[in-house]
């Protein structure tokens, strides 16, 4: 039998069953090494909230266990919730150059100084209580990105971090595919592996196919060209640059996390710009059409974002006009396909040529597809495997490709946020579950809004509210004004003054009826308003507006 000593337990906090929110917590005996730490989006229904963070509860309770944060890149869905989890638990966190950089710039943002934030080389390796971790460079669709390989008394965890096998990518760092292949050879334990393109046979197209199309897009367009892209994506605003000196164009860059994210890149050389070839937005009108290429954020049609500003004519400076060409260089984010769309029709409408990856190759994936994973798979040989980064469908997909490379079955675990994970040389099973999930950040609020605020907002959005007002007086509970009615999203009180009158009678009703009841509890009182006039209301407009009653006491 193997001793408590042999054993390893894995803890996914995010990333399994869903898109971003990537963390992971290896607990071996009294320590625990997390890694990344991201964000994720709001889904549609999460009305006002601005970002969802992993529940780290359980992190929280195991503290003085916590020996430091390692991360494989820069993406906010592996660096975004940093802040939030750093302001709780204090340890340092190690990642690449361009990592670090944006990482610090964004710590600076949240007005946090305290952070130990310390930069790695690729094959560096470095010491966390009993986790020897080593970084070694993969290709994705940004730039320094890392898999880890983490030795523990109880075996190696490799973690492939996002990852695509690109031969000829940008920034010529080639995947280190002899360091993975040497770490297969010692024996791994347990792989994670990135599953978002396992649903895909073949490969993964090379980033620089996607230069060869702005190329060809360049040198047969005569008008201005506008290109939204991921502000992250370096080595797609490269070659965008590249394309743009080749063709004699100046480059406009606009949206606040475009600018921040070139800045942080030129600044550790991992951008390369030419001086003189960046112009401003107001410099714009100084050039012929044909010398101008705009690079925006917004290509997830997200509402504040450059691009579906310029489109619906709301942005400060930029505008489209007839005859632009506007590039989509980048693919929809599941469940953006809608906004994504909606921006497309309005660009349509100003008269731009719309260029997207159905139409041209202007993207491709910073994620493996089959092929790449089945080599990746078979360098590394885990004796247990564990999919992770994806919905339910990629998981059970990346495990099914997993059996049929020769692995069994029971070594494979396709798992879910929370599960415990326990591991050694001779069994492997999920021996419980923690406190886990999403932590909703709204505005300055960090899980101050849950499932009870989310379906109030639903019901206002849906219904709408109406506010009831009525002073009372203190001695006898008699009513010296009111009741007054106040409706907003319900119904247009001008156009429905008979509905208003109607309902003010049934509040005076409810209002006699507690007073000839010696009522003199408010909360019963309200709720005898609420009863009331709910009734009413669903039986006159088959609506539930929310219904807040407001007594005044003289």
């Amino acid at each position: 039998m193997a001793s408590k000593k042999d054993k390893l337990k894995i803890i996914p906090l995010g990333g399994l069953g869903e898109i971003g929110k990537n963390m992971t917590a290896i607990e071996y005996e009294d320590e625990i090494l997390i890694i990344d730490c991201g964000l994720s989006f709001p889904e549609e229904e999460m009305l006002g909230v601005d970002i969802v963070i992993p529940d780290i509860t359980y992190l929280l309770k195991n503290k003085d266990k916590v020996k430091g944060i390692v991360i494989t890149h820069g993406h906010e869905d592996h660096i975004g919730a940093l802040p939030y989890v750093l302001k709780k638990i204090n340890v340092p966190v190690y990642g690449s150059r361009l990592t670090v950089g944006l990482i610090e710039n964004k710590l600076k943002g949240f007005k946090m100084k305290n952070a130990h934030v310390e930069r790695v080389k690729p094959r560096q390796k470095i010491q966390l209580g009993a986790f020897k971790v080593e970084f070694i460079s993969t290709s994705h669709s940004i730039p320094d990105a890392f898999a880890l390989s983490v030795e523990t008394p109880a075996g190696i965890v490799f973690h492939t971090g996002d990852f695509r096998i690109d031969y000829t990518p940008i920034d010529d760092q080639i995947i280190d595919l002899d360091k993975i292949a040497e770490i297969g050879r010692k024996g791994v334990l347990v792989m994670l592996a990135d599953s978002t393109n396992a649903e895909r046979p073949g490969t993964t197209r090379s980033e620089k196919s996607v230069g060869d199309t702005f190329d060809e897009i360049f040198s047969s367009r005569k008008s201005r060209i506008i290109i939204a892209t991921f502000a992250s994506h370096v080595h797609r605003i490269q070659q965008i640059v590249n394309s743009c000196v080749k063709y004699n164009r100046k480059v406009v860059f606009a949206g606040r996390s475009m600018l921040t994210v070139g800045a942080v890149a030129q600044d550790l050389g991992v951008l390369n710009i030419p001086e003189g070839i960046t112009i401003t937005e107001k410099e714009m009108d100084d050039y012929p059409d044909e010398e101008v290429v705009v690079v925006v954020t917004g290509s997830q049609g997200e509402p504040m974002a450059a691009l579906p500003r310029m489109a619906s004519d709301e942005h400060r400076t930029l505008d489209v006009r007839s005859g632009d060409t506007v590039v989509f260089s980048s693919t929809p984010i599941p469940g953006n396909e809608k906004l994504v769309g909606k921006v497309m029709n309005l660009l349509y409408d100003r008269g731009a040529e719309v260029i997207y990856d159905k139409l041209y190759d202007v993207h491709t994936s910073g994620h493996a597809c089959q092929e790449e994973l089945k080599l990746m798979h078979r360098l590394v040989k885990p004796q247990y495997f564990i999919p992770v980064h994806g919905e339910v469908r990629h998981l059970r997909q990346h495990g099914l490709l997993a059996e049929e490379l020769g692995m069994p079955k029971e070594n494979i675990f396709v798992g879910e946020t929370g599960d415990i994970m326990e591991f050694s040389k001779e069994s492997a099973k999920v021996i419980g579950k923690i406190t886990s999930g999403q932590v909703l950040v709204d505005g300055l609020g960090v899980g101050d809004v849950g499932n009870i605020v989310l379906r109030d907002r639903k019901h206002l959005a849906e219904d709408g509210l109406m506010i009831v007002v009525v002073t009372i007086k203190r001695e006898n509970r008699k009513v010296m004004a009111g009741p007054d009615i106040i409706s907003r999203g319900f119904v247009y009180v001008r156009e429905s003054e008979s509905l208003m009158s109607e309902a003010k009678d049934v509040v005076s009703k409810a209002l006699v009826s507690c007073e000839k009841q010696n009522t003199k509890e408010w909360s019963v009182i309200k709720g005898a308003i609420r009863d009331q006039l709910k009734g009413f209301l669903y039986e006159k407009t088959k609506r539930r507006p929310m219904i807040l009653p407001i007594i005044m006491e003289v």
